[in-house]
């Protein structure tokens, strides 16, 4: 009896997970995305096609949300003007051909944890402390797109060797909650070593987040506002009170899928406040309050905040012209995007000859963000600088000896894994190549050629001018 039960088991599972599969290509959604949006598990997929077993209620989840949403693809594939509808605070969960590349968390921590990328980030934006300026009550930074967090720290800690004793507002935005998860875990040191910091995570875009200010009625009215004052005076203590913001964050840190960009979008706006509660005196001139909220940064960092293959309209209207405005006089953005040309971009042409997806550089950038701002752009500088002091190099770590030979899967596998992350290739194609060893044969040669693998970024500055 039971080994039916287990030939049964393993029929359902296979079947859903095919099912899954045919659902997650023809929406071009992430397996990933998709286990969060069903059941808040990312890794739902991989399990079952691991072999593990799925419950009565889970199955019924998956195919409960199967069915809603096969319907309403019918709906909308019989009513083609539906798609062009304006959507105001509502999310869609059939996410029509589009990418966001650090949405598969695999890729995304085998990159972190391979790769320099963040440290020399973090090197490069730290350079920009010495041009800053600030004005009391605080030196006031702005990171559009934290991500996990490693930058930021970096930059922070810079901060407070150049700044010991200035009061420090940081506000960092973040729709993914692991992101935001990761990105807490390594605040604790900060707020012990430089007390005088007022910590502002958000999930809001952005043309809304550098003023904590949502732009719908809808969002505005759903918003969560959370403030939280760290008590005690040690990193242990903060990084247990850091922790129990965990369940909050699990319960209300979601995400969608934008009809239209099949971007995340959030599910309900959020802003969330730390400091410590025995600097709330000295740090409330600066706090952030519904209704009093000032973007007025004077540094910015927008590190990797599109997606390469984007159009450069939409990069400069809907990502770095805002950043741009919420500059003071004297603030200043820094932009760092991949620029190719390197041995990582020669293993995705071995695969996919042709294929560039760096088609705008940061020139093209700069120019379309000058068009956008119209006759505002006077008050700004745009630094492209040279190809010497804008290109900069980082490197997959590997061990001295580990390429000179015969190299091993593991290397391998990371090598190409960052090559993929970097050039952004949607899991539909991956799916056509991963099935014989070309890729992996391509990424020996170039591995080889070079004694090892690294990747080229290009950085911008726009700063406002002072009056």
């Amino acid at each position: 009896m039971r080994i039916a039960e287990r030939q049964t088991q393993t029929k359902t599972s296979d079947q859903i997970l095919g099912e899954i599969r045919d659902y997650c290509r023809a929406t071009k959604t992430a397996e990933s995305t998709f286990g969060r949006l069903v059941v808040n598990d990312g890794k739902l997929v991989s399990r079952l096609r691991d072999g593990a077993r799925i419950t009565t209620g889970t199955l019924d989840k998956v195919r409960a949300y199967l069915s809603e949403r096969r319907g309403a693809t019918s709906s909308a594939r019989s009513e083609p003007s539906a798609a062009n509808k304006p959507v105001d605070g509502a999310i869609a969960d059939i996410a029509p051909p589009g990418f966001r590349f650090f949405d598969n968390r695999q890729k995304y921590l085998l990159f972190v944890s391979t790769c320099s990328e963040k440290t020399e980030i973090a090197n490069r934006v730290s350079l920009e402390l010495g041009n800053l300026q600030p004005s009391p009550p605080a030196l006031r930074i702005f990171d559009a797109g934290v991500g996990d967090g490693t930058v930021l720290s970096r930059v922070m800690r810079a901060v407070h060797a150049r700044f010991p004793t200035m009061p420090l507002y940081v506000v960092a935005k973040e729709i993914s909650y692991e992101d935001v998860r990761l990105m807490l875990e390594k605040m604790a040191d900060r707020l012990f070593e430089h007390p005088a910091t007022v910590l502002v995570i958000t999930n809001l875009y952005y043309a809304e987040a550098p003023w904590l200010t949502p732009r719908s009625a809808t969002s505005a009215q759903s918003l969560i506002w959370k403030d939280v004052a760290l008590s005690g005076n040690t990193a242990h203590g903060f990084a247990e009170q850091i922790g129990q913001l965990e369940g909050f964050l699990a319960e209300n840190w979601r995400a969608g899928i934008s009809p239209t960009t099949g971007n995340p979008v959030y599910m309900r706006p959020i802003i969330l406040t730390l400091r410590r509660e025995d600097h709330s005196f000295l740090l409330d001139p600066i706090m952030p309050r519904p209704g009093r909220v000032m973007a007025d940064y004077d540094l910015v960092i927008a590190s990797q905040p599109y997606r390469a293959r984007a159009s450069v309209e939409f990069k400069a209207s809907k990502v770095v012209t805002p950043l741009v405005r919420s500059l003071r006089p004297g603030g200043r953005l820094v932009g760092i995007h991949s620029h190719g040309n390197d041995p990582g971009i020669e293993i995705i042409e071995a695969v996919w000859p042709g294929d560039d997806p760096f088609k705008t550089d940061r020139y093209a950038i700069l120019r379309q963000v000058k068009h956008e701002l119209g006759t505002a752009a006077r008050h700004y500088n745009f630094n492209a600088s040279s190809d010497a002091r804008s290109i900069f190099r980082y490197h997959m770590h590997t061990l001295p000896d580990e390429v000179s030979g015969p190299i091993g899967t593991s290397t391998l596998f990371a090598a190409w894994n960052a090559a993929i992350y970097v050039a952004q290739i949607e899991d539909v194609r991956l799916s056509e190549v991963v099935r014989d060893g070309r890729y992996l044969e391509a990424t020996d040669r170039v591995l080889k050629k070079y004694g090892g693998l690294w990747f080229n970024d290009e950085t911008y500055v726009v700063s406002h001018r002072r009056a």
